[in-house]
């Protein structure tokens, strides 16, 4: 039997009086594209905070390839191979498209202080083959014409792109994508598609936070489905299209 990748067990997290996660648990295997869907506040964007750390104070615990990454810092848990989007990808808006996929190579020697001031050949080598990556990857995502344009000057699928592209350099495990769709026009939102099924088959995997229910059927291999902060069902696309739980808590179809 295939280990769990990634394991959330009773998180929890209020935000004054509102209780955000309530002892949300579940497991997600590794290899493939899993859907997390929900109805608004159902807090899947409040899980992916806690998860890569960017929320702390939640109460439970988060593994990820067998390690408690439930107090890590979001540097920490990036280095370990787990990597996340933002639904709204604004990036730094003084810098180029190339300058972002630069930035988030791993373990850069050159951003020590005295390699920076000295030099070093192998830091200039790591460099170097970093700069070779970045362009192949803007290639890959049709952003090489758009290499030295401020992220300020993208469109919102160019945007969501360069958030795909900057979470592969880091050489990540899984990828936690929050509606990387979202705002796309429809062209680009097709690109964006495609890239994810190569991302899978390259054996990264994939949690994936979307509401059209077309690109959960299409690109996940299974679904699981919150609400209220806590884990409802999961299952393939075709369970939880029929299930009935989920049509009541998710689609506003009552019991007769």
């Amino acid at each position: 039997m295939t280990h769990a990748q990634l394991e959330i067990a009773d998180l929890s997290i209020r935000f004054g009086g509102i209780r955000a996660l309530d002892g949300a648990s579940f497991a997600i295997q590794p290899g493939i594209t899993t859907g997390l869907i929900g109805p608004n506040g159902a807090g899947k964007t409040t899980l992916f905070n806690c998860i890569s750390g960017l929320t702390p104070g939640a109460t439970g615990q988060v593994r990820f390839c067998g390690r408690d990454i439930s107090r890590a810092e979001p540097q920490e848990i990036s280095r370990a191979g787990l990597v996340r989007s933002f639904q709204l990808a604004r990036g730094c808006e003084n810098m180029t498209v190339f300058e972002h996929l630069m930035l988030y190579g791993p373990r850069q020697r050159g951003e020590g202080l005295i390699v920076a001031i000295l030099g070093n050949p192998e830091a200039r080598r790591q460099e170097e083959a970093l700069r070779e990556e970045a362009l192949d990857m803007a290639r890959r995502l049709k952003l090489a014409h758009v290499l030295d344009n401020l992220v300020t000057r993208l469109s919102g699928g160019q945007k969501k792109l360069l958030e795909i592209g900057r979470a592969l350099l880091a050489k990540p495990k899984m990828i936690l994508l929050d509606e990387p769709m979202a705002g796309v026009n429809p062209t680009l939102v097709q690109d964006i598609a495609d890239h994810l099924v190569e991302i899978r088959k390259s054996g990264i995997s994939i949690v994936l936070i979307e509401h059209e229910m077309e690109l959960i059927e299409r690109l996940c291999d299974e679904v699981i489905v919150m609400a209220g902060g806590r884990f409802l069902t999961r299952g393939s696309f075709s369970d939880i299209a029929g299930n009935r739980d989920v049509q009541e808590s998710y689609l506003g179809i009552r019991r007769q």
